[in-house]
């Protein structure tokens, strides 16, 4: 699979994305976590925003995908309030 295969689904925290991308996989979907930021560090450049982590799915996934994290972002606005 390429990555043009997949499509950026939500960005955010890592704590955030961490917690989206197990619920997209209980849910059958695969989910990859694109980092920017961590992979400059790691290759020894600097890049990115340190602070936002992107969540891709796969394209035949994203309407499933959209109802999760949409369930989510509600869920996570009613837990601040």
């Amino acid at each position: 699979m390429s990555e043009q295969e997949f499509e950026t689904i939500y960005s955010g925290t890592e704590v955030r994305v961490i917690l989206l991308k197990g619920l997209l996989e209980q849910a059958g979907i695969d989910a990859m976590v694109q980092n920017d930021y961590q992979a400059g560090i790691t290759a020894g450049f600097g890049g990115g925003t340190p602070n936002t982590v992107r969540l891709k799915v796969h394209q035949d996934d994203l309407d499933k995908a959209k109802a999760i994290v949409e369930d989510f972002i509600n869920n996570q606005q009613t837990d601040e309030a």
